[in-house]
């Protein structure tokens, strides 16, 4: 065992961290869900999503028998829903094996859905007690440090090196220790931003902290000017009930509830007429002016930006919605007070809890008289 493996040892015994939800108990299944929610998401935020899951899916058998749809519910407000969507097919795959559980070898659980080299070694290291190496983004911080690696981890050359060095230094014996001790000195000590190097047990070896580098090593992504794309949606509702939309499978937000929209960019005119297409409703060329504030969504390759358009109706209104999309169910009412049971994406889980309790911009269509009549209310 390497110097640099015994001091982060020594360190973890003490200082690491033994309480976090899926290390008990820690069993291959559990570390596994843990490591497809903690990617790209925060430790304190999956605590609570891990534990819900867990209680509705507690072995890969339970999840396997699920329908994706039972599942994105448990997984709505994460993000990357892709993940999910891989981890219910790769729990598929699994409990149809002959033996019901995870593979052992490496090269087997890289052959899962969205299980990649490190996600593999966690596996194989925390939950079936063999060697495995991990490099998620904590322990790449580290390693750049200490070994003064300047360019950002993500080039393909810098991975290589990464790796090599990642294998050299992880022991054969209480790998899961080192593991997690790596993890934990990212995630805690050298973190992205003011890193505690006096209470580093590595910092005598690091380089970055020899030479003062440690707010520039590793180097960032490169920044790319991400596109803005516009869409409007629709908050179609009768006070009690909201329209949402069934996404198709693949894509943003793929098998998710969402609120009906446009085309990227589309004019207000266009927004007004798809939507009154949608409500069964003739064409009202003042639907478009009745708008809310526009809310701003991030993804990796692009910034979202959504304008919401009110339209309250009646219960006689309700049931003109697309006939076709009703019967076929991409199209259902559903409780305002029940959107909690619902796999809806973060920003319009936002929109629609503040729209239920405010119910702010209103655009009301009266269908109590011969032909609809256009009302906009304002509450404050």
């Amino acid at each position: 065992m390497t110097d640099f493996a015994t001091a982060v040892l020594a360190w973890a015994a003490e200082h690491g961290r033994h309480d976090l939800p899926w290390q008990n108990p820690r069993t291959p299944y559990r570390v596994w869900v843990s490591e497809i929610m903690l990617q790209q998401t925060q430790v304190e935020r999956v605590k609570y999503f891990f534990e819900r899951f867990m209680q509705r899916f507690p072995d890969i058998a339970s999840l396997a028998a699920a329908t994706e749809a039972e599942v994105m519910p448990y997984w709505a407000g994460l993000g990357y829903y892709a993940r999910a969507r891989n981890l219910h097919k790769a729990a598929g795959i699994v409990n149809a094996s002959a033996t019901g559980a995870l593979p052992e070898s490496l090269e087997a659980l890289m052959e899962l859905p969205g299980i990649g080299r490190s996600t593999a070694g966690a596996i194989r290291s925390l939950g079936q007690g063999s060697f495995g190496v991990i490099l998620d983004g904590n322990v790449k911080r580290v390693l750049c440090r200490c070994a003064g690696i300047r360019e950002w981890p993500g080039q393909s050359g810098v991975q290589k090196s990464l790796w090599s060095l990642a294998t050299s230094l992880t022991p054969t014996a209480s790998t899961a220790a080192y593991n997690q001790a790596m993890m934990d000195i990212g995630a805690t000590l050298c973190t992205r931003r003011r890193p505690a190097c006096e209470r580093c047990p590595v910092a005598a070896d690091c380089i970055a902290r020899a030479k003062g580098l440690t707010n520039v090593i590793p180097a960032p992504k490169p920044r790319q000017v991400r596109p803005i794309r516009h869409r409007f949606v629709l908050v179609a509702h009768d006070r009690r009930r909201v329209l949402l939309e069934k996404r198709p499978s693949t894509g943003i937000w793929g098998g998710l509830w969402s609120l009906p929209e446009t085309q990227p960019d589309a004019p207000l005119e266009v927004a007004g007429d798809a939507f009154a297409r949608i409500l069964g409703l003739p064409l009202h060329p003042g639907l478009d002016s009745y708008t809310g504030s526009t809310i701003q969504h991030d993804f990796t390759h692009y910034r979202l930006l959504m304008t919401p358009v009110y339209l309250a109706v009646d219960e006689a209104g309700a049931g003109t919605v697309h006939p076709q999309g009703l019967a076929n169910g991409i199209y259902q009412w559903h409780e305002l007070r029940g959107l909690d049971s619902l796999a809806l994406p973060a920003p319009i889980t936002t929109l629609l809890k503040t729209f239920a309790r405010t119910g702010v911009g209103q655009l009301s269509l009266d269908f109590s008289a011969g032909e609809q009549q256009v009302l906009f209310t304002e509450n404050a």
